[in-house]
């Protein structure tokens, strides 16, 4: 078989899970690597951008029918976009370092500690970032009247949930998130669609959100509709362990897993690939 052939074949073949896995592994080792100040800038800026998923929702709400049925799912195309803006700007998201930064520890690195400094640099970060958004649109008049009561509704929205039904949906939000990073390595030209899509259905489907969700949860208890003590009790407990929850058993436990069983199907006939 001629050469360019051979080529077009393997462009053609999508990548294995243990290549994907080997992927995200060296980036979980990069994460790590980062010293303290530059991942909390990094995640300073990520959580302010994430408050762009509340304005753009709330504009979108502000123009549609409130009584329609339909309006719900057109304006949660506007959460998507902090997540686009962040993804793709390499901004430090906690949900992304769910998975990122535990590759190496699942993989038998002793990096425990590193991993819980970047968590919780990046997680702090991120809070910083959505209250100074949250403070901005709640103090000044940075919306019009009829954005700013859309913004009271999409937020009073999202935080209408129990303390068990925020853990058991932000379970289904880490899931999304952490399935966007396995499948960005890979996706070519598809990197918008990829973090679109995968974000619509957490925002349409109400999952709660750890960061994107602070912002709005925060914007209520700026507002006086919210007290701080039902802001964690109510959302920030309960969405911070389902996240982590789907981000590191649901993705990447279970992907390492598969990782490892193909490495060993692999060696098993000769033609083992390494993984890190």
């Amino acid at each position: 078989m001629e050469s360019s052939e051979e080529r077009e074949i393997e462009e053609r073949t999508p990548p294995s899970s243990e290549i994907i896995h080997g992927a995200i592994h060296e980036k979980g080792m990069s994460e790590l690597r980062k010293p303290t100040p530059a991942l909390a800038w990094s995640g300073l800026g990520a959580g302010l951008a994430m408050g762009f998923s509340f304005l753009v929702t709330a504009l979108l709400h502000s123009h549609l029918p409130h009584d329609a049925k339909w309006a719900p799912l057109v304006y949660a195309l506007g959460y998507p976009i902090g997540f686009v803006i962040v993804i793709l700007g390499q901004q430090q998201l906690f949900t992304e370092n769910t998975l990122t930064a535990t590759m190496p520890l699942f993989s038998g690195k002793r990096v425990l500690g590193n991993v819980l400094r970047v968590w919780g640099v990046v997680l702090a970060a991120n809070v910083v970032g959505a209250l100074m958004f949250a403070l901005a649109v709640a103090k000044l008049d940075v919306v019009d009247a009829e954005t700013f009561e859309s913004l009271k509704k999409v937020a009073e929205q999202a935080h209408a949930l129990t303390f068990a039904k925020a853990l058991v949906r932000g379970i289904f939000a880490g899931w999304l998130i952490a399935l966007v990073v396995w499948l960005l390595p890979y996706a070519g030209t598809a990197h918008v669609a990829v973090i679109f899509i995968l974000t619509w259905i957490i925002g349409a489907a109400h999952f709660p959100h750890i960061v994107a969700g602070s912002v709005d949860g925060l914007f209520l208890v700026f507002t006086g509709h919210h007290s701080l003590g039902k802001f964690f009790s109510e959302f920030f407990v309960p969405t911070l362990i389902g996240n982590i929850i789907g981000g590191t058993l649901l993705v990447a436990a279970i992907n390492y897993l598969q990782a490892k069983a193909g490495k060993k199907d692999e060696e098993e006939s000769g033609e083992g690939i390494i993984i890190a």
